[in-house]
């Protein structure tokens, strides 16, 4: 039972010194902050949560996800609320969004992240000024990614399946540095355990064996990402070429400067080598059999 508003802290070695005081404070600060969660703070609406700007008294910048109220009354997702905490207190990497401090009340469930000025991914990729995202940027946002899969996958006690890699789920900073966020789905792979689960993740990047069988394996992850590395190369979903691609009726041979996003200029000699790797990458990555991809150490070696 909640008979008081409270903002728990995460505390592993302090990291996360702004939360260091009082509790209710901060709680009421947020709310002043945002108006009372005012829809012109919202930033963006995700599957289970609305997200806001808030600037703090102490002008710290963060981002609010509050998550949405059930149909019923004060009813919220908590299965994705505890999970997206398990899981972000566990880790710490420099390309995984960082979780500040979470909210737990019959009235408000929000978690408070660091605020990625730039936003998702895919919101840069489909409008004009995708052309801010340069070849270079694009395969330092594909390495960024892979590094934090990489950690995920062979760097943590026990592995952690993201499970809905997408453009909307990468977020970019200042810098245009990219982070991965959305942990509601993720998974800790237990060694003696069949890790069956239900279907999770965004149509398009969902690995094609996850059809047939509910087993959850880092290789998920794997094809998860060579999509998302074709869509930055491409500068759109690589749908069509994905179906061309695993299409046994085919033989028609595809050049990749048809594919790259035309907005851009052709990358030059030395950037178009960089390019072809990750393409090379992307494509070993999307293969229809998840036993003949690699792993994501490897994909970021190669990288």
């Amino acid at each position: 039972m909640h008979t008081t508003i409270e903002l728990q802290e995460m505390r592993k070695g302090d990291v996360f010194s702004i939360w260091n005081f009082d509790g209710r404070i901060v709680y009421d600060d947020i709310i002043q902050a945002t108006e009372n969660f005012d829809s012109k703070y919202c930033i963006g609406v995700g599957g289970y949560g609305s997200v806001y700007k808030a600037e703090l008294s102490t002008g710290q910048v963060v981002a609010v996800k509050r998550l949405h109220p059930l149909d019923g009354g004060n009813t919220h997702d908590k299965k994705s609320f505890n999970n997206e905490i398990k899981t972000l207190t566990e880790i710490r990497h420099r390309n995984i969004v960082k979780l500040y401090g979470f909210c737990s009340h019959e009235q408000y469930m929000f978690l408070v992240y660091e605020y990625m000025e730039r936003g998702k991914l895919a919101g840069i990729l489909c409008c004009e000024r995708a052309w801010e995202l340069d070849w270079i940027k694009r395969v330092n946002i594909v390495k960024a990614v892979a590094s934090a899969l990489s950690y995920m996958h062979h760097d943590c006690s026990l592995p952690i399946v993201h499970r809905d890699i997408s453009s909307n789920n990468i977020l970019l900073d200042s810098e245009l540095e990219a982070c991965i966020s959305d942990f509601g789905t993720s998974r800790l792979l237990k060694p003696n355990s069949s890790n069956w689960s239900s279907l999770a993740g965004t149509y398009g990047y969902v690995a094609p064996e996850l059809a047939y069988t509910m087993k959850v394996t880092e290789k998920c992850d794997v094809y998860s990402f060579g999509v998302l590395a074709f869509e930055v190369l491409m500068g759109k979903h690589p749908g069509d070429l994905i179906l061309t691609l695993h299409s046994s009726s085919t033989s028609q041979s595809i050049l990749l400067k048809d594919v790259l996003d035309q907005r851009l200029s052709p990358p030059s000699a030395h950037t178009a080598d960089v390019v072809i790797s990750v393409a090379v990458v992307a494509l070993r990555c999307i293969h229809a059999n998840p036993q003949s991809r690699p792993n994501m150490r490897d994909v970021y070696q190669k990288l």
